[in-house]
This record gives structure tokens, sequence and C-alpha cells, in this order.
């Protein structure tokens, strides 16, 4: 008898090697799966809104506002329209990451699992663990120096206090995916209203603000070392894996319309998150250039602008703008630091599943980053206080920088391969500029990698000896490091993927085209069930 639509298995299991289409996970669909109609309308996009918001905590997260109080209390506005251009080159990346997982069925950690042999598949797997690792220390930072202000909480025992996100998050996510999607997006206005309240405060000019923004510049050595850094945080590794899986979990038309229309809707719901995490930074900005560029500044704040961190930026705002001011800023930071560590922990997830095919219970998984961070953190604020810590920001920035190009080129590749992605490849002129993008951002990374190793072995108390070998160590890490990007920039895509959409001779689909399609139909269950961890009904399942 024939199967109707309500009835048809949505999801392959697997044993061994081999898909077995006759053991499905899922019958029916789910009354809190995210179903997109099949029809033409404009108010599917409201069903395709939320996977942009959780992606854009990562270009505001308290890295990037260490960074953006830097440039602001340096150099003013300047350097506003790096903010821009980053911010349009992010949303860019971000829509092909999100049209990888929409055409194919697979998010980027298992693309790469199929497609790389074993041993280049392990380092991936490594340095994206590293990544993870690496976007989750500023966060655990950023929190603690939140509760610092907002209670007088040692750093250190701010950094132990971050431990109980697990709590929230487990809560958060007994209450499945779309409500987790509301209150990111609750988290991500609130920051954008503390800091356009801090604008209120700084009063910077709107003529000034413009020019920063449309006028490119780079004063001195110092302007460029932190035009790097700024776009260095802007794109980063783990967001790839995050938003190539989190798109997995609607349910969209398999038809090529369909994956159309997917494709342009979350690249509009990607810009209006990015939009406003853009917003978000320019405030930073010019809240951090009007306060510490005010003429009737003390000595002593003047002082404290010149190295401007997280921590110095709360007493800063509440002795030029006032109490309340330091209290707002605060708020902004606890909810960017904890926004931040949920979707670190996802793409943490995401990373352990697609690249060994390994899947925690969220508590463990959650708790395991939350150690992997939390040690380091609470060592260097321990021994070297909120400076130290503050310190342990910019390094982490660094490691993000060294692991962009191991996710960002094996993206490039795919979503640019008709073996991967079909008729849905990236066109010609759309791969030329992504990939001038993509070795523009690498170039700049890679640039500010080698010189500042170069600046730590000039300056530094080693004698000649030791200099000497320092040098050889890490020019050869340098060659290993090249030849790794050169490895993935050159291997060609050999593992076709089989498109959830597929046509027949003329046009429609074979009934063996259908039912595959069926069976492989999103949302993808073990991305759901990360979201959404429930039991299922036993007597459901064949």
């Amino acid at each position: 008898m024939a199967a109707t639509d309500s009835e048809r298995p949505q999801f392959i299991a697997k044993t061994g090697n081999r898909s077995s289409t006759n053991t499905p996970l899922i019958e029916t669909i789910e009354n809190d799966q995210i179903v997109v109609p099949d029809k033409k309308n404009w108010r599917n996009l409201f069903a395709y809104m939320g996977p942009g918001f959780l992606v854009s905590i990562a270009y505001i997260d308290p890295g990037n506002f260490e960074t953006d109080l830097q440039s602001g209390a340096q150099y003013k506005y300047e350097l506003l329209w790096v903010i821009l251009v980053a911010s349009c080159a992010a949303l860019i990346i971000q829509s092909l990451a999100a049209n990888l997982g929409v055409v194919t069925g697979h998010h980027l950690a298992e693309h790469c699992r199929k497609e790389y042999p074993k041993v280049p598949n392990f380092i991936l797997w490594v340095l994206a663990e590293i990544a993870v690792v690496a976007c989750d220390i500023p966060e655990v930072i950023g929190t603690a120096f939140a509760l610092n202000m907002l209670f007088n909480i040692p750093i250190w025992c701010g950094v132990l206090l971050t431990g109980f996100s697990t709590l929230i998050l487990l809560a958060l996510q007994q209450y499945g995916v779309r409500k987790l999607e509301f209150f990111i997006a609750f988290l991500v206005m609130t920051i954008a209203a503390c800091f356009f309240v801090e604008m209120g405060y700084a009063k910077p000019k709107a003529s000034e603000v413009l020019k920063g923004l449309f006028v490119p510049q780079l004063n001195g050595n110092g302007a460029t070392g932190l035009a790097i850094s700024l776009l260095g945080a802007m794109v980063m590794p783990h967001n790839l894996f995050l938003h190539s899986a989190l798109v997995l979990s609607r349910k969209i038309p398999r038809s090529s319309g369909g994956i159309k229309e997917a494709c342009r809707y979350y690249m509009i719901e990607s810009g209006f998150a990015l939009l406003i995490a853009f917003l978000i930074n320019v405030s930073v900005i010019s809240v951090s250039g009007a306060v510490c560029n005010s003429p009737n500044m003390s000595s002593d704040d003047h002082e404290s602008c010149k190295d401007l961190d997280l921590n110095k930026a709360s007493f800063l705002l509440k002795n030029v703008l006032g109490n309340w001011s330091s209290k707002i800023f605060a708020i902004a930071l606890l909810a960017s630091g904890q926004s931040s560590t949920i979707t670190g922990t996802y793409a943490g997830q995401y990373v352990m599943q697609g690249f060994l095919e390994l899947r925690l219970t969220p508590w463990v998984r959650n708790l395991l980053t939350r150690c992997l961070a939390i040690v380091p953190s609470l060592v260097v604020a321990i021994i070297g206080g909120s400076a130290g810590a503050g310190r342990l920001i910019i390094i982490a920035s660094m490691i993000l920088s060294f692991e962009l190009p191991f996710a960002l080129i094996p993206l490039l590749k795919f979503t640019s391969s008709k073996t991967k992605m079909g008729e849905h490849a990236n066109s010609l002129a759309i791969t030329a500029t992504t990939w001038v993008i993509g070795f523009l951002i690498m170039g700049i990374n890679i640039y500010y990698l080698i010189s500042s190793f170069i600046k730590i072995l000039l300056h530094n108390e080693l004698k000649l000896v030791a200099a000497v070998f320092c040098g050889i160590l890490g020019c050869s890490g340098v060659l290993i490091y090249l030849a790794g990007i050169g490895y993935l920039v050159l291997r060609k895509n050999r593992k076709p993927t089989h498109l959830l959409a597929m046509s027949g001779p003329d046009g429609g689909q074979t009934e063996n085209e259908l039912n595959y399609a069926s069976m492989c139909s999103l949302p993808r269950e073990d991305i759901v069930s990360m979201q959404l961890p429930k039991r299922r009904d036993v007597s459901n399942i064949e």
C-alpha cells in the first residue's frame, strides 16, 4: 500500500557503512519541527528566521568588543570602514555555509569527513576543536568581567561561575530550538539596546562617524595592526561549521525552486542579523572613540585609554559618563558572553558529530567544553589578574586567525563544486569573488601571525642561540602551515554528494528518487535531537 506524505519515513538509520532504508528513525513530523510551506510566499521568511541570530553572536562576542574598544580609543572613528568591509565579507561567507547545508543536507564537518582521508580529517577535527575552545575563552573571561562590574565578584571566581551556564543551556534545550532562537535574538537585541543607550551618553559626532565608515584610512603601523585584528575577529572558523548545521533544522521543499528560495531567504535572514551585529560594533567603536578623545578627560583616564580592555572600559565609562553607563556596558557584556557560550557549545557538538560520527549528550559536551575553556582562563586570572585575562583574549583571537583557512578553504571548494552542489554550485562570478575574499582574509591573518612572531622574536631577552633555534622552529611551523593550506586548495573534490532534490528526464522525479528524497528529507533527526533532547516512542519505530 502506498504511504501517504505524513507516513513516509524521513530519516535513514545507518548500520555500519551502509544506510538501511527499512529502518526509519522517525516516521511522523513532530509538532515542534519547523516546516516551511511548499508555496511561494514572503511569509516563509519568518520560518527561516533564527540561525542567523545564533551565528551573529560570534561577531559581537567579548573578543570583538575588546578589539573595538582599542580601535576607538587609539584611532577614534578611523577604522570603522574595516568593520563595514568585514561585515559584507562575512555575509557572503556565511551565506555559502548556509547554502551548503540547504542544498546537500549535510553540514561542513560531515563533508570534510566524507571528502578527506583519515589523517587529514583527523587533523582538521583537532584544529576545529581547538577553534571551539579558543572562541570559548573570551566568552568565559568576558562573562567574568561582567560579573565583576555588576557585583564586584573577583575575576577568578567569575570564571568558575560561568560553568553554571551549563544549567542554563540544558534548561533552554527542553523548550525546543525555536524558543532557543528567540532567546538568542532577545539577547542580541539587549546588547544592541545597551550600546545604543551608551551612544546616547557619549554623543559621537555623526559626520565623523560617517566619514570613518566610508573613507578608508590607515595612519601608522599601529592602525594597520588593529585593522588586521578587526578583520581577523569578524570571521570565525567555528561559525562556518555552526551555520551549515543550523539550517538543517528546517523542513524545506526539496524541489529546485524550494532550495533556491531557502538559500535566498537564509541570506536575507543572515543579512538582517549581521546588520544588527554591524551596528553594535559601530556603536562600541563610536562610544570608545568619543569617550577617549574627549577634551575634558583627566590625565589618568587618558592613560587608561592607551591600553583599553574590557575591564578598564567599565571604570572609564563610570568616570566619564556616570555609574549607570558602566552598568549598561556590563549588562551588554554579560548578554554577549552567555549567548556566545550557547552557540559555541552547539558548534562543538556539530564538529564532533560531523568529523567523528560521535555524539555526546548535550550536558557532557557542554561540561567538557566549559572545562577546557575554564582551566586556562582560571589559571591566568589567578596568576595575572584582569590584565592577564585580557591578554588571554588576544591570544585566543590569534589562534582563531590561525585556524580560519582550515574551515574556510573546504567551504569555498565544496560550494564551488558541481560534484557537491550540482546546479546550485556557485556561479563563476561568485566563485571568483569568494575566493578573492577568502585569500584576502587568509593573507591578512597569515601576515598578522608572521609579523607578530617576528616582533616577539626581535624584542625578547633570549640569548642568540635560543633566538636562532626559536626562529628555525617558527619558520618550520610556517612552512608546514602553508603546506597544509596548499593541500586543501589544490586537492580536487572526489566524493560526490547525493543531492536531496533530483529531477528525472522529464523534469519530474522518478519513484525511486522520490523515495530517496523523502528518506533524506530535512530536518535532520540528529541535528534536531541535539537541540531538542526528548524520548522517542519505541512503538513508532519499525
